[in-house]
C-alpha cells in the first residue's frame, strides 16, 4: 500500500489494513513521517508483525513475544526479562531474519557477550545463563507459534550455569546475637524478627498489612507481595500460587507484633506495615553484621536460616515445603547439603537399631557383640 502525503503538516502517514491475531480486521494509521520511505518503512513492519513469517527482522518477531508474554509474567520479572532483551540480545540479533540465525551466530554473541566485562569483573554464570535462556525462549516462542524448525540457541548450548552460589544462612546462636543490634531501631527489630522466626520472603514482608494477622488464632496471611518499581509502591500476587499460605507464629512473635502493631498511631487496616524498601533493610543487615562480627549473608539468606532451623528442629520436607510455600518438594530438598552431621546421626542410629542395647562401651570404644558373650542377628547374606 502507498504512503500518504499530509500537504499541511508537510510530512508523510501511512494508512492500511491488517488483520490481528483473532482475524479481525483492522486500519491502522500512523503520522508524522519526514519522509515517505519511513512511512513504507514503518508499514512494512508492522504488517510483518501482524502477519509473521520466518523472513520477518528478529526484531519483529521479539516485539510479537512481548505482546505475548508481558501481561503473563511478574511486573518486576518482566522488567528484568525486558532489559535482557533490549541490552543483550536486540543489538546483535535485531535486523537478523528469523530465518537466517544459526547456532554459529548464537556462538559469536554469546563470545561478544562474556567479552563485554574484563577477566576482573566478569558477568556472574547464573546472569550469563539468563541472557542465554531470554534469546531461547524467544526462539521456542518461535518454534511453536510460527513453525520454526530448530532453537538455534539451543543447538549452540548454553553459556554460564544455572546454579547460584552457595547456599548462606546463620545459625540460631549467630541470628539471635545479630538481632541485638536492631534493638534501637523497632521497625527494623520488628521486620527481622519476622522474616528469621517465619521464613518469608522480603517481598512478602513488605507487603503486611495489619489485617494479614490473625492474633487468636496466632497466624498471618501471605496473600502478597510487594515491589518498589519505576519509583512507585506496587502490590502484586505471591510469587506462586503456593505461596499464597497461612503461617503459624510462635507465641513470642505474636506478642512482640501486637505490640509493634500497637504502636502505630492511626495504622489503618490496609496501611503496609513496614514502610520501607529492601534497599533499607541491606543497609540495617550490614550495620548489624559489623557491630555484632557476624558473618554477611544476604536479606533472602534468612529464609535459607529458616528452614535450617526447621530442618535442624527435625520437621519433614513436606512439613516445611508447606510453611515455606515451596511450589515442589524438590525446591525443599534442596536444602539437605546444609547439615552434612545428618549422616554421621543416621549411621549412629542404624548401629543402636541394629546392635539395641547389646553395645558395650568402654573408653570411647564400642566391643563386637561377640567379645561380649552375646550373639549377631541373622542378618541375610548382601544387606
Amino acid at each position: 500500500m502507498p504512503a500518504y502525503k499530509d500537504e499541511k503538516r508537510g510530512t508523510w502517514y501511512a494508512s492500511f489494513y491488517y488483520k490481528d491475531w483473532t482475524g479481525k480486521r483492522k486500519r491502522q494509521v500512523k503520522r508524522g513521517f519526514p519522509t515517505k520511505k519511513a512511512a513504507l518503512e514503518y508499514e512494512r513492519s508492522e504488517l510483518a508483525k501482524a502477519k509473521p513469517n520466518l523472513n520477518m527482522p528478529f526484531k519483529d518477531l521479539t516485539a510479537k513475544y512481548k505482546e505475548a508474554m508481558k501481561h503473563k509474567i511478574r511486573e518486576h520479572t518482566w522488567k528484568t526479562k525486558n532489559n535482557i532483551i533490549d541490552q543483550k540480545i536486540l543489538p546483535y540479533f535485531g535486523e537478523k531474519k528469523v530465518c537466517e540465525i544459526t547456532a554459529d551466530d548464537v556462538t559469536v554473541w554469546q563470545n561478544m557477550i562474556q567479552d563485554q566485562r574484563d577477566k576482573d569483573n566478569p558477568f556472574s554464570p547464573t546472569y550469563l545463563k539468563s541472557i542465554h535462556n531470554q534469546l531461547s525462549a524467544i526462539l521456542n516462542f518461535a518454534v511453536k507459534k510460527y513453525k520454526l524448525n530448530e532453537n538455534v540457541a539451543a543447538t549452540a548450548g548454553n553459556m554460564g550455569k544455572g546454579r547460584s552460589k552457595e547456599m548462606l544462612f546463620w545459625t540460631k546462636e549467630e541470628y539471635l546475637k545479630f538481632i541485638d543490634s536492631m534493638m534501637t531501631k523497632p521497625v527494623s527489630y520488628y521486620a527481622f524478627e519476622m522474616l528469621y522466626w517465619c521464613g518469608l520472603r522480603v517481598g512478602e514482608l513488605l507487603a503486611l498489612t495489619k489485617s494479614d494477622f490473625d492474633f487468636k488464632a496466632s497466624t498471618v496471611s501471605i496473600t502478597k507481595s510487594y515491589q518498589r518499581l519505576n519509583k512507585k509502591d506496587v502490590i502484586t500476587d505471591p510469587k506462586t500460587p503456593k505461596s499464597n499460605r497461612v503461617i503459624a507464629m510462635p507465641d513470642f512473635l505474636c506478642e512482640e507484633m501486637q505490640e509493634y502493631i500497637n504502636s502505630i498511631y492511626g495504622l489503618k487496616k490496609d496501611d503496609r506495615l513496614f514502610q520501607f524498601t529492601k534497599s533499607y533493610l541491606h543497609h540495617e543487615m550490614t550495620r548489624g553484621c559489623k557491630e555484632q562480627g557476624v558473618k554477611r549473608i544476604r536479606i533472602h539468606d534468612l529464609r535459607h536460616s529458616h528452614v535450617s532451623l526447621l530442618i535442624e528442629l527435625g520437621f519433614t520436607p513436606p512439613e516445611i515445603a508447606d510453611r515455606m510455600g515451596h511450589e515442589t518438594i524438590e525446591i525443599t530438598l534442596r536444602y539437605a547439603h546444609m547439615f552434612p552431621n545428618k549422616q554421621k546421626k543416621m549411621a549412629e542410629k542404624l548401629d543402636i537399631e541394629r546392635n539395641g542395647a547389646n553395645v558395650k562401651k568402654e573408653e570411647g570404644r564400642e566391643e563386637p557383640l561377640e567379645k561380649q558373650g552375646g550373639s549377631l542377628p541373622n542378618v541375610p547374606a548382601g544387606e
